[in-house]
């Protein structure tokens, strides 16, 4: 009992440090508590809906306290992803706890070929960038010789 005790509060502290960086708590909470603990996939995403609140509170007033906040597109924004999210709700509860586990999958699946997409355009852009302040040094270089040659 201890045990599985310790788990949740890892899973937890896990799901709560990935969420305060903004990146999604529930994209790992989800899938620890029902790989780990068994935890039925809709259990698994109403305790991460519960975890959510004070997590995006806590966030959200850290970046409003940082200025990271662009008050202008929070509405257009939110009224569209509170929207989504009640129909999506309203979806879940028709759908069997094994292919709401499947979706959600293959939504993790997206999630990261689409991350690992813009990881490998960030760098090769950042590579060629690289490469042509290397072909600017070495002209500039050479200008620069050259002309100390000629005086």
């Amino acid at each position: 009992m201890l045990v599985k005790i310790l788990i949740y509060i890892a899973i937890g502290v896990a799901g709560g440090l990935i969420g305060g960086m903004g990146m999604g708590g529930g994209t790992l909470l989800i899938p620890l508590l029902t790989l780990f603990t068994g935890t039925d996939q809709h259990l698994a995403q109403a305790v991460n809906l519960i975890a959510f609140i004070p997590m995006s509170l806590v966030a959200l007033v850290i970046h409003i306290k940082n200025k990271l906040v662009e008050f202008r597109h929070v509405l257009i924004t939110a009224i569209p992803a509170v929207a989504a999210s009640v129909g999506a709700s309203m979806l879940s509860k028709i759908v069997d706890g094994k292919s709401l586990s499947m979706y959600f999958g293959i939504f993790l699946m997206a999630l990261g070929v689409y991350q690992l997409a813009c990881a490998i355009v960030a760098f090769v852009k950042k590579r060629k960038a690289d490469k042509e302040k290397i072909a600017t040094y070495t002209a500039d270089k050479k200008f620069a010789d050259e002309e100390n040659k000629t005086e």
